[in-house]
């Protein structure tokens, strides 16, 4: 990867199969900032996602799903708690957490369909090391009878995105991709 300035934002530039993808690191130039505010360092830099509670609309209906995708397909763990009174159902890896918790009765829409253009969470894409990974997990949703996307090529997001898609019982759509050459570079080279 490599980066050049361009009006004060960085620009990186990853080579790929014949291609480039540009990346603006617009952070200089952020609004929130006037030009008598003076930039800090970080008090800490995030490490990744701790984890992200999802809530449902039905348990029953919503776990089986789960327990297929993510501990028969993606090797997590399982566990559940009580919180509040309600069984939270949390699904785990080294690195992450997936929290299921029940959406309570009164907040459920007249339709529990999801749709990602209202505020809100769009989709969740959940990161594999490789492409044949991608198509090792597309085969084996299939194989719980999910209705997965055949893994191709995108190459509009990145010369080297390989994704396939499906969505859960209530309509959240989920993705898994690749580690991609981008992504590797951005974190092999971060402060380079």
């Amino acid at each position: 990867m490599r980066g050049h300035e361009d009006e004060g934002a960085k620009i990186y530039t990853t080579p790929a199969e014949g291609a480039s993808v540009e990346l603006r690191d617009d952070s200089a130039r952020s609004p929130a900032l006037s030009s008598s505010t003076a930039i800090m360092p970080a008090a800490a830099q995030v490490l990744g996602l701790d984890h992200i509670y999802l809530t449902v609309s039905s348990l029953a209906r919503s776990e089986p799903f789960y327990d297929g995708v993510l501990t028969g397909t993606l090797g997590f763990r399982k566990g559940t708690f009580t919180l509040n009174g309600e069984l939270h159902v949390s699904y785990f890896n080294r690195q992450f957490g997936l929290v299921l918790r029940p959406a309570r009765p009164s907040a459920l829409p007249s339709t529990t369909k999801v749709d990602p253009y209202v505020p809100g969470l769009h989709h969740l894409c959940l990161r594999v090391d490789s492409e044949s990974d991608v198509d090792r997990v597309a085969t084996a949703l299939v194989a719980l009878g999910i209705s997965a996307s055949p893994p191709r090529l995108f190459p509009e997001y990145a010369p080297d995105y390989r994704a396939t898609f499906f969505e859960d019982p209530d309509g959240l759509r989920l993705e898994v991709t690749n580690f991609r050459a981008e992504r590797r570079e951005r974190q092999n080279h971060w402060e380079g």
